[in-house]
Formats: structure tokens, C-alpha cells, sequence
């Protein structure tokens, strides 16, 4: 591992099992337990620093000087890169989805030094054909292309290192999907014995089955895909997630991202409720951090 990542790795927080206590989990004998991913860092937080970090090792053995990467004007993946980037001294630009303006996320990863390059939606779709590190047409010498979300091979090397971490017994992990890669990650590296269920951010979201299965050095079949969570696509909600996520927090004082982590956990819940879960299950839920990305909820991402 590349020295700078070990030293700015060796600043960061332990991710921490944090037990839930819910009376609805406690009816249908159900153990609840949040892998605390979100508590790694204050900005390269969850699944972001999983996936980012042996990438980052992997450029850097390549002597990269900049790394380039895309994602949407509150990208947690872009927030995290552009932060990294300069605690790294690797310059960065980001290709945004949409019309140029200004919000908190895209403020912060100006002021962390990243050019930002706001492209159309078509556009956009057509950078998701290039799927490998040096794959992006016109790359330079000393360029880096990092595809959306962080998916390159390197990431579920970082995500197996967080279901390495979990030092107790579990019959299921659930996870939430953008692009599947942590999902992959995960099921490469946890217990044949155990379920993999993974819920979907994203409306439609039934093409993780074959995106994640692509991944897989293995096939594997203890996994799933659920797309019955998405509140009307990625990055959209309604005021049922929203009062879900209040209670939630003030209940167990922990803080849910709307766009992954919520989803996932409202979802599970309601599985539970319809006994689509077996009681006596322990469950390990993986809190991919993302909460900057919370800032860019407004009315207009409101479905009814």
C-alpha cells in the first residue's frame, strides 16, 4: 500500500457495529445491526473510502497526476475524490450531469481544487461505455479515468476489507445499490453460509443482477437484488421516507443518507413487517455513509 494512503488512512475512525432497537425488530425476533461505515471519516466516508482506496493505491503505483471521474451535482463518489485528491496532491477534474450552477457539494470540490466540466445528459450516458481506468478517449499522459461510482476491479478489494472487519456471526448483510460494485464486493467476500441482499437506489434497477454478476470472480448464488425501494428513482423521495428517516434518527440517534441508506433500511423493515424475513435472523446492514449528499433535498426531489 501506497505510503500516503496508509497515513491518511491511519487518521480515520473505526466503522463500529452499532446494534438497532426497534420494538418492530424485537416482534419478529430480528437482530438489527448497522456496520457503522458512515463514522470513517468526516468526508471520505462509508463505501466512498472503500472503493477509492485501492484505486488510489493502483494509480498512484502508476505515477498518475490526475485523476478524472464523473457523477451528479451532489455526488458523494466526486465529493470524496476531490477531497482525497487534494490531501493527495493529485489534481482532479469531474464530469457533472446538467446545467452549470452552484451548490454546496460542487462549492466544496471547487474549493478542494477540482475542475468541474458540466455536460448534457446524453453526454453523460455515453461516458458510462468506458468502464476501465484508461479507457477515456483523448486521456493524456498522467491521467487517470475513473468510471461513476468508483467501479473498477480495485474497489471490492476496499469493500471486502469492511465485511472483514465484522467479528461476529450473521445470517444476512444487506447493502444498498447505485452502480453494485460495493454489492459485488461484498458478496466476494462474506460466507457462503450467509444472504446477500442488496436494494436498489435506482428505479428500474433490475440490470444490477447482470452488472453485478459480471463482477463476480465467482458465480455465486446466495445473493439478491430488491428493486421494490426506490421512491420514484435515485435521488428521489416522499414524505414516508422522510418521516421514516426523523423517527429512525430519533430513535437511534443515527443519521440516514436519503439516497442509499434510507431506502435500504425502510425497505428492510417492511420486509420484516410482512414476514418476508424469517424470524431469528441477525442481519448486518451496511451504512455507506453519503450524509453531505442529504443537502441537496428539496421540494422538487419530493415524489408524491
Amino acid at each position: 500500500m501506497h505510503e500516503q494512503l496508509l497515513e491518511l488512512e491511519s487518521s480515520f475512525n473505526r466503522s463500529v457495529l452499532t446494534q438497532v432497537n426497534d420494538p418492530i425488530l424485537a416482534a419478529h425476533d430480528i437482530q438489527l445491526f448497522l456496520k457503522r461505515d458512515d463514522l470513517l471519516h468526516s468526508v471520505i466516508s462509508g463505501n466512498k473510502w472503500r472503493k477509492l482506496k485501492y484505486i488510489l493505491n493502483h494509480a498512484l503505483s502508476l505515477n498518475v497526476q490526475k485523476i478524472i471521474s464523473m457523477g451528479g451535482p451532489f455526488s458523494n463518489h466526486l465529493h470524496a475524490l476531490a477531497y482525497v485528491g487534494k490531501k493527495l496532491g493529485l489534481a482532479t477534474e469531474g464530469f457533472i450531469r446538467g446545467e452549470p450552477h452552484a451548490n454546496p457539494t460542487l462549492d466544496d470540490l471547487t474549493d478542494w481544487g477540482m475542475k468541474l466540466t458540466f455536460i448534457s445528459r446524453s453526454d453523460y450516458r455515453e461516458l458510462r461505455n468506458y468502464a476501465e481506468w484508461n479507457a477515456l478517449p483523448g486521456l493524456k499522459q498522467g491521467e487517470y479515468w475513473l468510471p461513476e461510482g468508483g467501479a473498477l476491479k480495485w474497489a471490492l478489494q476496499g469493500v471486502a476489507e469492511s465485511v472483514a472487519e465484522i467479528d461476529q456471526d450473521y445470517d444476512m448483510i444487506c447493502v444498498p445499490c447505485g452502480t453494485g460494485t460495493t454489492l459485488a464486493g461484498v458478496i466476494e467476500s462474506a460466507p457462503l453460509t450467509s444472504q446477500i441482499l442488496g436494494f436498489s437506489a435506482l428505479k428500474g434497477g433490475h440490470f444490477l443482477v447482470d452488472d453485478v454478476s459480471k463482477r463476480l470472480s465467482v458465480p455465486r448464488s446466495n445473493w439478491r437484488v430488491n428493486t421494490d425501494y426506490h421512491f420514484g428513482g435515485f435521488a428521489k423521495t416522499t414524505q414516508e421516507l422522510t418521516d421514516f428517516m426523523s423517527a429512525f434518527t430519533k430513535t437511534n440517534g443515527i443519521e440516514l443518507d436519503r439516497v442509499y441508506t434510507a431506502k435500504m433500511i425502510f425497505g428492510l423493515y417492511d420486509l420484516i413487517k410482512k414476514r418476508n424475513i424469517p424470524p431469528g435472523q441477525k442481519i448486518i446492514a451496511i451504512h455507506t455513509g453519503g450524509i453531505q449528499g442529504n443537502r441537496g433535498f428539496t421540494a422538487d426531489a419530493t415524489t408524491n
